[in-house]
This record gives C-alpha cells, structure tokens and sequence, in this order.
C-alpha cells in the first residue's frame, strides 16, 4: 500500500514540478497559480518548483516505507 500511496505523491508532485516549469495554462494548475499569487507574488513559479520537488522526495519515502 506503501508502494501505491508514494506513487501518488510522486505522481503529484512532478505534476507541480513540470507545471510550473513550463509555466502551463492547463486549467487546474491556473487555479493553483492564482490561489498561490497571492502570497507568493511573481515568485509564484518557483515556490511551486520547489515544492514540487519537495513532495517527489516525500513520496519517494512514503514509496520506500520510511515514513
């Protein structure tokens, strides 16, 4: 279950991390960009970037059961 559950996060993840490096219009990432504008300013791009990779690494331990 472990297995499934970090694939997800990953899956998730890269989502954030591709999305946001493409700057992509796709309609659920805009709704993310616009909720996240609001902090985040023009940094909005790379706090999803980071953020992205940082739950790639998340799910990568929930993958493996360390978590």
């Amino acid at each position: 279950m472990h297995i499934l559950w970090g694939s997800l996060i990953i899956a998730a993840g890269l989502f954030m991390l591709v999305c946001a490096s493409l700057k992509s219009q796709f309609i659920i990432y805009r709704l993310m960009v616009n909720r996240s504008k609001i902090l985040w300013g023009e940094n909005v791009y790379r706090f999803h970037q980071i953020t992205g990779a940082v739950v790639i690494v998340f799910g990568a331990l929930v993958a493996l059961g360390c978590m």
